[in-house]
Protein backbone atom coordinates (compact mmCIF):
# COMPACT_ATOMS: atom_id res chain seq x y z
CA UNK A 1 0.00 0.00 0.00
CA UNK A 2 1.69 3.76 -1.13
CA UNK A 3 2.26 6.06 1.68
CA UNK A 4 3.63 9.38 2.86
CA UNK A 5 7.65 8.93 2.94
CA UNK A 6 7.78 11.20 6.05
CA UNK A 7 5.39 9.60 8.60
CA UNK A 8 4.61 5.91 7.28
CA UNK A 9 7.73 4.26 6.82
CA UNK A 10 6.81 1.77 9.18
CA UNK A 11 3.98 0.19 7.04
CA UNK A 12 5.10 -2.45 4.67
CA UNK A 13 1.53 -2.86 2.92
CA UNK A 14 -1.23 -5.36 3.08
CA UNK A 15 0.23 -8.13 0.58
CA UNK A 16 3.10 -8.97 2.69
CA UNK A 17 1.37 -12.21 4.17
CA UNK A 18 4.86 -13.37 6.04
CA UNK A 19 3.43 -11.99 9.24
CA UNK A 20 3.25 -9.07 11.36
CA UNK A 21 3.98 -5.08 9.79
CA UNK A 22 4.94 -3.70 12.85
CA UNK A 23 7.12 -6.85 14.95
CA UNK A 24 7.73 -3.83 17.36
CA UNK A 25 4.44 -3.19 18.36
CA UNK A 26 2.41 -4.38 21.29
CA UNK A 27 -0.55 -6.68 19.83
CA UNK A 28 -2.66 -5.97 23.41
CA UNK A 29 -2.15 -2.44 22.15
CA UNK A 30 -3.24 -2.99 18.88
CA UNK A 31 -6.54 -5.43 20.03
CA UNK A 32 -7.02 -2.23 22.68
CA UNK A 33 -7.34 0.28 20.04
CA UNK A 34 -9.19 -2.08 17.73
CA UNK A 35 -11.80 -2.23 19.78
CA UNK A 36 -12.03 1.01 21.06
CA UNK A 37 -12.12 2.18 17.83
CA UNK A 38 -15.10 0.08 16.98
CA UNK A 39 -16.84 1.08 20.15
CA UNK A 40 -16.05 5.36 19.24
CA UNK A 41 -17.53 4.91 16.21
CA UNK A 42 -20.66 2.90 16.93
CA UNK A 43 -20.97 5.21 20.00
CA UNK A 44 -20.56 8.87 18.27
CA UNK A 45 -23.09 7.18 15.25
CA UNK A 46 -25.99 6.97 18.39
CA UNK A 47 -25.48 10.22 20.16
CA UNK A 48 -25.11 12.26 16.47
CA UNK A 49 -28.54 10.47 15.58
CA UNK A 50 -30.14 11.16 18.91
CA UNK A 51 -28.99 14.93 18.98
CA UNK A 52 -30.11 14.86 15.39
CA UNK A 53 -33.88 13.62 16.00
CA UNK A 54 -34.22 15.59 18.62
CA UNK A 55 -33.31 18.79 17.05
CA UNK A 56 -35.36 18.07 14.60
CA UNK A 57 -38.12 17.41 17.11
CA UNK A 58 -37.85 20.71 18.58
CA UNK A 59 -38.07 22.43 15.35
CA UNK A 60 -41.33 20.66 15.18
CA UNK A 61 -40.11 18.03 12.78
CA UNK A 62 -41.85 14.64 12.86
CA UNK A 63 -39.44 12.09 12.64
CA UNK A 64 -40.98 9.16 10.05
CA UNK A 65 -39.13 5.64 9.44
CA UNK A 66 -38.14 6.94 6.20
CA UNK A 67 -36.42 10.61 8.03
CA UNK A 68 -35.18 8.20 10.59
CA UNK A 69 -32.91 6.09 8.18
CA UNK A 70 -31.40 9.60 6.44
CA UNK A 71 -30.22 10.59 9.97
CA UNK A 72 -28.60 7.12 10.93
CA UNK A 73 -26.93 6.91 7.45
CA UNK A 74 -25.60 10.44 7.21
CA UNK A 75 -24.53 10.85 10.88
CA UNK A 76 -23.93 7.74 12.14
CA UNK A 77 -22.36 5.61 8.87
CA UNK A 78 -21.18 8.38 7.38
CA UNK A 79 -20.59 11.00 9.86
CA UNK A 80 -19.81 9.03 13.00
CA UNK A 81 -17.67 6.05 11.09
CA UNK A 82 -16.18 7.98 8.42
CA UNK A 83 -15.33 10.76 11.10
CA UNK A 84 -13.81 8.49 14.09
CA UNK A 85 -11.33 7.13 10.98
CA UNK A 86 -10.21 10.41 9.64
CA UNK A 87 -9.73 11.30 13.43
CA UNK A 88 -7.75 8.45 13.80
CA UNK A 89 -5.84 9.11 10.79
CA UNK A 90 -5.04 12.67 11.36
CA UNK A 91 -3.88 11.29 15.27
CA UNK A 92 -1.65 8.84 13.64
CA UNK A 93 -0.37 11.59 10.65
CA UNK A 94 -1.13 9.71 8.04
CA UNK A 95 -2.82 10.44 4.85
CA UNK A 96 -6.07 8.45 3.24
CA UNK A 97 -2.81 6.39 1.19
CA UNK A 98 -2.63 4.32 4.53
CA UNK A 99 -5.93 2.78 3.67
CA UNK A 100 -5.51 2.79 0.38
CA UNK A 101 -8.10 5.17 -0.78
CA UNK A 102 -7.37 4.92 -4.88
CA UNK A 103 -9.58 4.53 -8.31
CA UNK A 104 -9.97 1.18 -8.73
CA UNK A 105 -7.71 -0.84 -11.18
CA UNK A 106 -9.83 -3.63 -13.96
CA UNK A 107 -7.55 -5.82 -11.24
CA UNK A 108 -9.75 -4.29 -8.22
CA UNK A 109 -12.67 -4.48 -10.31
CA UNK A 110 -12.54 -8.31 -10.48
CA UNK A 111 -11.74 -8.57 -6.85
CA UNK A 112 -15.04 -6.65 -6.56
CA UNK A 113 -17.20 -8.73 -8.80
CA UNK A 114 -15.53 -12.05 -7.53
CA UNK A 115 -15.86 -11.12 -3.84
CA UNK A 116 -19.44 -10.38 -3.97
CA UNK A 117 -20.55 -13.68 -5.63
CA UNK A 118 -18.64 -15.05 -2.61
CA UNK A 119 -19.91 -13.41 -0.02
CA UNK A 120 -23.56 -13.48 -1.59
CA UNK A 121 -23.02 -17.46 -2.12
CA UNK A 122 -21.52 -17.70 2.05
CA UNK A 123 -24.45 -15.65 3.41
CA UNK A 124 -27.34 -17.76 1.11
CA UNK A 125 -25.47 -21.03 2.33
CA UNK A 126 -25.40 -20.20 5.57
CA UNK A 127 -29.11 -19.01 5.66
CA UNK A 128 -30.05 -22.04 3.79
CA UNK A 129 -28.40 -24.80 6.57
CA UNK A 130 -29.65 -22.33 9.51
CA UNK A 131 -33.21 -22.49 8.01
CA UNK A 132 -32.93 -26.55 7.25
CA UNK A 133 -31.34 -26.87 10.80
CA UNK A 134 -34.76 -24.95 12.30
CA UNK A 135 -32.23 -22.96 14.12
CA UNK A 136 -34.59 -19.46 15.55
CA UNK A 137 -32.39 -16.48 14.04
CA UNK A 138 -33.06 -12.81 14.61
CA UNK A 139 -34.15 -9.99 12.23
CA UNK A 140 -32.13 -6.33 11.30
CA UNK A 141 -33.62 -3.56 12.10
CA UNK A 142 -33.22 -2.66 8.85
CA UNK A 143 -35.02 -5.42 6.54
CA UNK A 144 -38.26 -4.91 9.30
CA UNK A 145 -38.40 -1.25 8.88
CA UNK A 146 -37.91 -2.04 4.97
CA UNK A 147 -41.13 -4.57 5.13
CA UNK A 148 -43.15 -1.76 6.88
CA UNK A 149 -42.11 0.82 4.67
CA UNK A 150 -41.21 -0.53 1.36
CA UNK A 151 -40.18 3.20 0.24
CA UNK A 152 -37.41 3.30 2.84
CA UNK A 153 -35.47 0.45 0.94
CA UNK A 154 -35.50 2.90 -2.27
CA UNK A 155 -33.06 4.42 -0.31
CA UNK A 156 -31.35 2.21 1.14
CA UNK A 157 -30.83 0.61 -2.02
CA UNK A 158 -28.40 3.36 -3.45
CA UNK A 159 -27.42 4.42 0.05
CA UNK A 160 -25.47 0.78 0.32
CA UNK A 161 -23.25 1.50 -2.33
CA UNK A 162 -22.75 5.71 -1.56
CA UNK A 163 -22.96 5.14 2.11
CA UNK A 164 -23.08 2.25 4.01
CA UNK A 165 -20.11 0.31 2.02
CA UNK A 166 -17.62 3.54 2.17
CA UNK A 167 -18.59 4.12 6.22
CA UNK A 168 -18.21 0.87 7.19
CA UNK A 169 -15.37 -0.10 5.61
CA UNK A 170 -13.46 2.59 6.16
CA UNK A 171 -14.03 2.25 9.64
CA UNK A 172 -13.42 -1.61 10.03
CA UNK A 173 -11.30 -2.43 7.49
CA UNK A 174 -9.55 0.29 7.26
CA UNK A 175 -8.69 0.91 10.59
CA UNK A 176 -9.24 -1.92 12.51
CA UNK A 177 -8.46 -4.47 10.22
CA UNK A 178 -5.64 -2.43 9.43
CA UNK A 179 -4.26 -1.33 12.80
CA UNK A 180 -4.24 -5.32 14.16
CA UNK A 181 -2.45 -5.94 10.70
CA UNK A 182 0.51 -3.82 11.94
CA UNK A 183 0.90 -6.83 14.71
CA UNK A 184 -0.96 -9.80 13.19
CA UNK A 185 -0.55 -12.28 9.99
CA UNK A 186 -3.86 -12.00 8.13
CA UNK A 187 -4.78 -15.07 9.49
CA UNK A 188 -5.27 -13.56 12.36
CA UNK A 189 -6.06 -10.09 11.87
CA UNK A 190 -9.16 -10.56 8.87
CA UNK A 191 -11.20 -13.02 10.92
CA UNK A 192 -10.65 -10.94 14.55
CA UNK A 193 -11.89 -7.67 12.39
CA UNK A 194 -14.58 -9.60 10.98
CA UNK A 195 -16.12 -10.48 14.30
CA UNK A 196 -15.56 -7.25 15.64
CA UNK A 197 -17.88 -5.59 12.74
CA UNK A 198 -20.73 -8.31 13.09
CA UNK A 199 -20.48 -8.35 16.78
CA UNK A 200 -21.49 -4.49 16.32
CA UNK A 201 -24.66 -5.73 14.99
CA UNK A 202 -26.21 -7.23 18.08
CA UNK A 203 -27.93 -4.24 19.05
CA UNK A 204 -29.43 -3.88 15.26
CA UNK A 205 -30.98 -7.33 15.55
CA UNK A 206 -34.53 -8.23 16.88
CA UNK A 207 -34.60 -11.69 18.63
CA UNK A 208 -33.46 -13.30 21.65
CA UNK A 209 -30.44 -13.21 22.94
CA UNK A 210 -29.29 -16.46 21.19
CA UNK A 211 -30.95 -15.80 17.65
CA UNK A 212 -28.93 -12.77 17.64
CA UNK A 213 -25.67 -15.13 18.08
CA UNK A 214 -26.68 -17.10 15.67
CA UNK A 215 -27.06 -14.29 13.21
CA UNK A 216 -24.11 -12.64 14.20
CA UNK A 217 -22.19 -16.05 13.60
CA UNK A 218 -24.11 -16.08 9.81
CA UNK A 219 -23.17 -12.08 9.30
CA UNK A 220 -19.28 -13.17 10.03
CA UNK A 221 -19.28 -15.18 6.86
CA UNK A 222 -19.41 -12.21 4.39
CA UNK A 223 -17.10 -10.17 6.01
CA UNK A 224 -14.34 -12.58 6.02
CA UNK A 225 -14.73 -11.95 2.31
CA UNK A 226 -14.52 -7.90 2.48
CA UNK A 227 -11.43 -8.31 4.69
CA UNK A 228 -9.84 -11.17 2.19
CA UNK A 229 -10.46 -8.38 -0.79
CA UNK A 230 -9.02 -5.83 0.79
CA UNK A 231 -6.22 -7.49 2.17
CA UNK A 232 -5.36 -8.74 -1.26
CA UNK A 233 -6.02 -5.49 -3.30
CA UNK A 234 -4.61 -2.88 -0.46
CA UNK A 235 -7.81 -0.46 -1.83
CA UNK A 236 -10.33 0.56 0.92
CA UNK A 237 -12.88 1.14 -2.36
CA UNK A 238 -12.42 -2.61 -3.39
CA UNK A 239 -14.18 -3.94 0.08
CA UNK A 240 -16.44 -0.78 0.30
CA UNK A 241 -17.56 -1.67 -3.36
CA UNK A 242 -18.16 -5.36 -2.55
CA UNK A 243 -19.76 -4.67 0.43
CA UNK A 244 -22.00 -2.23 -0.75
CA UNK A 245 -23.42 -4.28 -4.28
CA UNK A 246 -24.23 -7.04 -1.71
CA UNK A 247 -26.17 -5.46 0.71
CA UNK A 248 -27.76 -3.17 -2.14
CA UNK A 249 -28.68 -6.78 -3.85
CA UNK A 250 -30.18 -7.48 -0.80
CA UNK A 251 -32.35 -4.58 -0.23
CA UNK A 252 -33.33 -5.29 -3.99
CA UNK A 253 -34.33 -8.74 -3.24
CA UNK A 254 -36.06 -7.73 -0.01
CA UNK A 255 -38.18 -4.93 -1.97
CA UNK A 256 -38.92 -6.55 -5.12
CA UNK A 257 -40.21 -9.88 -2.63
CA UNK A 258 -42.50 -7.23 -0.49
CA UNK A 259 -43.50 -5.51 -4.03
CA UNK A 260 -44.20 -8.96 -5.65
CA UNK A 261 -44.84 -11.43 -3.41
CA UNK A 262 -46.63 -9.81 -0.59
CA UNK A 263 -43.41 -11.22 2.17
CA UNK A 264 -40.53 -11.23 4.05
CA UNK A 265 -37.97 -13.00 1.52
CA UNK A 266 -36.01 -15.33 3.59
CA UNK A 267 -32.42 -14.40 4.59
CA UNK A 268 -33.24 -10.48 5.41
CA UNK A 269 -31.22 -10.82 8.71
CA UNK A 270 -28.34 -11.28 6.54
CA UNK A 271 -28.47 -7.19 5.74
CA UNK A 272 -26.22 -5.44 7.43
Amino acid sequence: MSSEPSTETPESGLDDDSGPTDPSGSSIRAVVVALLMAFVGIALGSVLVIAGALGLRVLGVEITPLLAIVLSLVLATGVGFGGVAAAYLRYRGYGWSWVGVRVPTFRDLVFVAVGFLGAFGLAISASYVVTTLGVQTAQNQAAQTGFENPEVLLILIPAAILIIGPGEELLFRGVVQRRLREVFSPVIAIPFASLIFAAIHYTSLIGAPSARLVTISVLVLPTLVFGTVYELTDNIVVPALTHGIYNATLFSILYLGIKFADSMPQGGFLLF
